[in-house]
């Protein structure tokens, strides 16, 4: 059975040795970074700041920081088994013969228990606050000490496309302005701005209504941070994650549902129009985003559980929690990218290349210039467009070693050759960009040079030791006394 919510993951970590109660007081004005921030370096555990200075509303942070947390947070063994899962349904033809559609029923029967469902009440509906609230009166992180304010991390936020009226769940930053308004950190390219664009084109409402759920069961808190495409509900993928739908209940000021057994939900709307300063924030490239024009968030209304648990968690220098939830991303979605390019055997996104910086790519090559092809491709697909380099390799490169691909790759380069250069968009992040969300990429063929490329020389092997003589000297390793 699927989690029902953030307290039964966090029992699961506790059961697994991946949770410290941290019963010390601990301020979440840069203090609870500070310790989540080395931690998370030294592989250590999930943590839950029970007594938060100033606050009786504990903290958990952490809860994704590792590919043991991972597993436990989507009930897998491994990560693999996800997109396992995903390729099957990838592969799934119309049955021929009555046979083969008896055979499928299990299947067809399995997909439609994903679809989330409306319950008419939840947790979350414990404590309603509509008036004498104040969005101080939650533990939110000051994470580092450039920051505008206070940041809430890792919300759910929930919006309709005002066209048709479809749901969409992202994960957005709120830098907290005073009581009750927020900034609304819709990045140009998301799914939460292309929404606020079209009211405003629409000029039918002055408002968007909007809810934000902080602290989930970890299955739908992961799915509102992936790529998936835009007519794809969040809400569904994570019923597909769990094997179980998520219960949703409707909210008490606007028309939108959020999950049941949600620890917190902000309900209110962004005014068409209106814009303020948001930022800086020490972000996930390691840097701090500038200050920036972005949406108001007004809250008119909280609803909660009566002892509710904040979920929160922090980015900078890499490798942090962020980098684990990206990680299990990449495995969870090769098998889309195989479907458009089955050429490609493995793909890494390495921790210092802050997702959209650096992508390692293996291919099986077949024809000249399918490198390129592949970059070409990849640029186009959805958030790959912000990669800013990609290096492609043979099949026979393992590209999660990133040593190994360092060393192939810059000995089967030709600089002038191999390297081109592209324009197109850039991540909002990007401090280094010519322009904001517009500069250039570098795509660079690692891969062997084949004659009909116009490489005549000899390609040399790399250098291994016969398998008899490294048996004879394993066996003879021990008496030899170097270890």
């Amino acid at each position: 059975m699927a989690y029902n919510d953030l307290r039964e993951f966090i029992r699961a970590l506790e059961k697994n040795g991946e949770l410290k109660r941290v019963s010390a007081e601990v301020d979440p004005i840069l203090e609870i970074t500070e310790v989540a921030d080395r931690a998370v370096k030294r592989n250590g555990p999930a943590l839950l700041f029970e007594k938060p200075k100033g606050y009786d509303i504990p903290v958990l942070i952490n809860g994704f920081a590792g590919m043991r947390k991972m597993e436990i947070a989507l009930e897998v063994d491994s990560v693999e088994d996800i997109a396992r899962r995903i390729a099957e349904y990838l592969e799934m033809k119309t049955p021929q013969g009555l046979l083969g559609k008896l055979k499928m029923l299990p299947k067809l029967a399995e997909m439609g228990s994903f679809f989330p469902r409306e319950v008419k009440d939840g947790p979350v509906k414990e404590v309603i606050r509509k008036d004498n609230f104040s969005l101080f009166d939650y533990p939110v992180l000051k994470c580092w000490p450039q920051d505008g304010g206070r940041f809430i991390t890792l919300p759910l936020v929930f919006s309709r496309n005002p066209i048709t009226g479809k749901r969409n769940v992202g994960v957005y930053r709120l830098q907290i302005y005073d009581e009750r308004s927020t900034g609304m950190h819709w990045q140009t390219h998301k799914q939460g701005a292309e929404h606020y664009r079209r009211a405003l084109a629409e000029g039918k409402e002055k408002r968007m209504e909007i809810a934000v759920a902080v602290g989930a069961d970890p299955a739908t808190m992961f799915s509102g941070i992936l790529p998936l495409p835009p007519d794809l509900d969040e809400m569904l993928f994570a019923g597909f994650l769990r094997s179980q739908p998520v219960d949703l209940v409707k909210c008490e000021t606007v028309d939108l549902e959020v999950p049941a057994n949600a620890e917190i939900v902000l309900e209110g709307y962004v005014t068409l129009g209106e814009l303020k300063t948001e930022g800086p924030f020490g972000d996930h490239t390691g840097f701090y985003s500038l200050e920036d024009e972005f949406p108001v968030f007004h809250v008119t209304c909280i609803t909660q559980r009566k002892k509710p648990i904040y979920a929160t968690t922090i980015v900078g220098p890499p490798p942090m929690e962020d980098f684990w939830m990206g990680k299990t991303i990449e495995r969870v979605f090769l098998p889309l990218m195989r479907l458009q390019l089955p050429e490609v055997t493995d793909m890494c996104l390495p921790a210092e290349g802050i997702f959209h910086n650096l992508m390692l790519v293996s291919i099986r090559k077949s024809y000249p210039g399918h490198a390129r092809k592949v970059m070409s491709a990849i640029w186009g697909l959805g958030q790959a467009m912000f990669t800013k380099c990609i290096v492609v390799v043979d099949h026979d490169v393992n590209v999660q070693d990133v040593r190994e691909v360092t060393w192939k790759a810059l000995n089967n380069i030709d600089p002038e050759r191999d390297i081109q250069f592209t324009y197109g968009p850039i991540d909002q992040l990007d401090h280094a960009s010519r322009l904001p969300n517009f500069g250039s990429k570098m795509g660079i063929d690692a891969t062997r040079k084949w004659p009909t490329e116009g490489f005549t020389r000899p390609w040399p092997d790399v250098i291994k030791m016969d398998e008899d003589v490294k048996k004879r000297v394993d066996a003879i390793w021990k008496q030899l006394g170097i270890e």
